[in-house]
């Protein structure tokens, strides 16, 4: 984990004044809303938070050597007089603008794809981002398993989020850039979608996989986790629409984006991508002959496990929305690895086949476990931490369900 901030070493900055009417014209070379995170020349952005207002520190930012205040009208009067302070009715909001503005706007000069849903966006990260790479791309990623170019990891500050802070991600993006990326994929979690991280981004394609039962400790309602998921789907935030319609939440979405003005393509049983026919080969991979618009499509898939059909069908989807080149694209497919998804562990020859699921959620545990065919399962369910209790007794009863043996632990 790094201790300072991820920033492009070449930041352009822009002036405050033109970026906001009234703001004093102070060149800004870099924007946060975290004053431990500050370097000299940056935009404090001062955010009500669950237990207080960043505008509380905005002393701690000035020593840390920002240049300015945003904020909303409560944080003006926490601010106190160090720095120049701008009030606007939306902190969160404005910030992702200032942010994209501040760097360069560097989504804009990458071919740009946003998963969401509960299951499977790390997954289809790694399918989407291998194919682009057999496309002949350089790809940044952004997700749960942190941000890379390529196989080169990029250090954060904060490694327990999906989607990063605004700022944050738009500085990773810059940094991208100046490492060659021609490409991004980022997973866009509903947190991100309900706090604005990504609202300074509208991506070339983005995808939805599915929605289980998931974060009930940050939205009080399955319908209000959904909404959050359906703002990634409006032509501010993406160009085009890939939705996985196997479940009642894909059909409702699929139904509302037309009528939001965007292209759609669906996968999923009776999509516009389907398999027609699936067949397991060594080492885990399959063989899978699909359905597209354009005809019929035949590929390797190096994943186990219909559910990573369905995760193939969509990369597909999103590939093809994005312009990219198929034949060229699908090689990349076969040679997906993704740590903690079905992850084989080798222990030898004659011994026990082991895998490593990150399963979270009760429909991911149901999953996982069917994708395995073996004379006799054990299954070792962990669930760690404060978050989403309700969902962990559902969870069990998956496993218990179609497993032999199930140990359960509250470490991971």
């Amino acid at each position: 984990m790094s201790s300072s901030p991820l920033r492009p070493s070449r930041p352009g900055g822009a002036d405050l004044a033109t970026l906001l009417p009234g703001a004093p014209a102070v060149r800004v070379t870099g924007v946060t809303s975290s004053s431990r995170s500050v370097l000299p020349g940056d935009l404090y952005v001062g955010v009500p938070g669950a237990t207080t207002h960043g505008a509380r520190f905005a002393a701690d930012a000035a020593r840390a050597g920002a240049v300015a205040v945003v904020t909303d009208q409560a944080g003006a009067e926490l601010a106190g007089g160090t720095l120049p302070v701008v009030v606007v009715d939306d902190p969160r909001r404005e910030m992702a603008r200032l942010a994209a503005a501040v760097y360069g706007e560097p989504a804009t000069r990458l071919l740009t794809v946003g998963i969401t849903g509960t299951n499977g966006k790390t997954t289809t990260l790694y399918l989407v981002a291998a194919a682009l790479r057999a496309a002949g791309h350089r790809v940044g990623t952004i997700g749960t398993i942190g941000a890379a170019v390529d196989d080169e990891q990029l250090a954060l500050t904060r490694t327990t989020v999906t989607t990063p802070e605004s700022p944050d991600v738009q500085a990773l993006l810059a940094v991208m850039l100046e490492r060659g990326a021609t490409a991004l994929v980022m997973e866009v979690s509903s947190h991100a979608l309900a706090l604005h991280r990504v609202a300074g981004i509208r991506f070339d394609v983005a995808g939805f996989t599915n929605l289980g039962w998931d974060h009930r400790d940050f939205h009080p309602t399955q319908e209000d986790y959904f909404e959050a998921k359906a703002r990634l789907f409006t032509p501010e935030q993406c160009a085009n629409a890939v939705v996985c319609t196997d479940d009642e939440w894909g059909v409702r979405l699929a139904g509302r984006v037309p009528d939001a003005g965007l292209p759609l393509r669906t996968t999923g049983d009776d999509g516009d991508y389907r398999a027609e026919q699936v067949t397991d080969v060594a080492a885990g991979a399959q063989d899978v002959r699909a359905v597209t618009p354009d005809g019929p499509l035949a590929f390797r898939l190096g994943l186990p496990g219909r559910h990573n059909v369905r995760n193939a069908l969509t990369a597909v989807a999103l590939l093809d929305a994005a312009g990219v080149p198929l034949q060229a694209a699908l090689p990349g497919l076969a040679t997906v690895s993704v740590p903690g998804r079905m992850q084989r562990v080798p222990l030898g020859d004659g011994a026990p086949t082991v895998l490593v699921d990150f399963a979270h959620t009760p429909q991911a545990v149901a999953a996982a476990l069917a994708s395995v065919s073996t004379a006799r399962t054990v299954c070792v369910l962990g669930a760690g931490g404060d978050r989403d209790h309700a969902k962990r007794g559902p969870m069990g009863a998956a496993a218990a369900a179609a497993c032999d043996v199930l140990v359960v632990t509250d470490d991971n």
